[in-house]
């Protein structure tokens, strides 16, 4: 789930699920991806630009093991195990008050730090192939262009 394309009120109900008429244009029940992933992998793409809103809302189903779908009193138990990324510095954010500092490290289980793709030049023809999956190849020019490239974009540009 790609948090940071989502409006808060869409992300709880994406995430926790919601009841019918919980909110104008709920004319059904829907579970969310909690309960989708329930005894699997979740991952939550761009995690540094949830509301902090929603961010309680996620510390409690990870630390309970239950969630709540908008408009319901109901408690569902999940057992979900949750991946994230950002491309945030939450240690800056837990100070400016923008992520929760309990969140933080309940989620950070094991960091792995990955540097950008321009401190990486040996992977950039390794993961162009694999983007080009062909029989075409890279001309010496091409492969030049590609390395001296600064790829601010990162992996998503370089695909």
């Amino acid at each position: 789930v790609n948090t940071a394309a989502l409006s808060e009120h869409l992300i709880e109900s994406e995430l926790f699920g919601h009841v019918k008429g919980a909110f104008t244009g709920s004319d059904r029940n829907r579970e969310g991806v909690f309960r989708k992933a329930h005894r699997g992998t979740l991952f939550l793409d761009e995690i540094g630009d949830m509301p902090v809103g929603v961010q309680t809302r996620l510390l409690r189903v990870l630390q309970e093991g239950v969630l709540t779908p908008v408009g319901s009193e109901e408690e569902i138990p999940v057992d979900v195990r949750v991946i994230s990324a950002t491309h945030q510095d939450l240690e800056a954010a837990i100070d400016q008050k923008r992520f929760r500092a309990d969140l933080y490290f309940r989620l950070r289980g094991i960091e792995i730090k990955l540097p950008p793709l321009r401190a990486r030049s040996e992977d950039i023809l390794l993961l162009a192939n694999h983007f080009l999956r062909s029989e075409l190849s890279f001309s010496p020019q091409s492969t030049e262009a590609l390395i001296r490239h600064p790829w601010p974009g990162n992996i998503r540009e370089l695909k």
